[in-house]
């Protein structure tokens, strides 16, 4: 029989399915995929070690973790490595060594172990004669006024002596005092300390520059105190190791310059340096005139 129009080409009615048969139907096929690891084209996990079907653990054996089971995982050690060798990691590192360093040098000086530092004579270091021969530096003027007082001493000491030797030969008395008087001199110039205080003028001449005229300064103060801190000229009242004149012109150097041989020397070097550059200088023009 001829269909008709109306229904011609229409597909056939879908079955009605009951909402329980679909249901049943889904979880036939989700149980299908679970089983074969097929359906939604993912590979499934590989099993563990020990044959079971749990997945690995992510933790590891050895890792630790928190006691309710939700601990974080450990840092990767790349990340570890990239914190380690940062920039402001290193910077930190040392910033706290040269702390402790410092702190360490502090404890040291606390505790007296600083070694004494070079050329540094007995009891007294090279800082503090460098000091001591910073603060002596004299002027010119100043060194030309004592050189003139040097020499109306020396002068009148010259004619005194004269005299006395005159009159000496023809007085006995004359003579036991020359005598007692030339005692006198060669007393002032004695000294038990002479060696140590040789030792300081040969350190401090060399802290100077001095070096190659350091036989020039032993013989000059030889002559001039025999390196006698308390050496007193009985004529013209000239004081000390250089023979300061008057004496306390040598308290521009130091409160201590009656007893203080460094003092001393550091006045000494100081007057020579502006009158006659050197020890060379000072010795050449004592040796011409006997006095400097």
């Amino acid at each position: 029989m001829p269909q008709s129009h109306g229904t011609r080409g229409r597909p056939p009615a879908p079955s009605k399915r009951t909402r329980s048969d679909r249901r049943g139907s889904g979880r036939r096929r989700s149980g299908e995929r679970a089983r074969t690891g097929r359906g939604d084209g993912r590979v499934p996990p590989p099993r563990s070690a020990s044959g079971s079907g749990d997945p690995p653990d992510p933790y590891g054996p050895h890792a630790s973790r928190d006691p309710y089971g939700g601990g974080p995982p450990p840092v990767p050690r790349r990340r570890l490595r990239r914190v380690l060798t940062s920039n402001v990691t290193i910077t930190i590192v040392a910033i706290c060594g040269l702390a402790a360093a410092l702190v360490l040098v502090d404890l040291n000086r606390m505790g007296g172990t600083n070694e004494p530092p070079k050329m540094a004579a007995e009891g007294l270091s090279a800082n503090d004669m460098l000091a001591k021969l910073t603060g002596s530096d004299m002027d010119p003027i100043a060194a030309d006024s004592i050189a003139a007082a040097k020499k109306r001493a020396y002068e009148q000491h010259v004619r005194e002596l004269k005299a006395l030797k005159e009159k000496a030969k023809r007085d006995a008395a004359a003579r036991a005092k020359l005598k007692a008087e030339q005692e006198r001199e060669r007393l002032a110039k004695s000294n038990p300390s002479a060696g140590q205080n040789k030792a300081y003028g040969k350190k401090m001449n060399a802290l100077k520059g001095w070096g190659r005229c350091w036989p020039s300064l032993l013989t000059l103060w030889n002559h001039e105190s025999g390196w006698n801190e308390r050496a007193v000229n009985p004529s013209s009242g000239a004081y000390g190791i250089p023979q300061a004149l008057p004496g306390s012109k040598l308290a521009s150097a130091g409160a201590d310059w009656r007893t203080s041989s460094p003092t001393q020397i550091a006045w000494g070097l100081g007057y020579i340096k502006a009158r006659y550059k050197d020890p060379c200088g000072a010795w050449s023009w004592w040796q011409a005139h006997n006095w400097y």
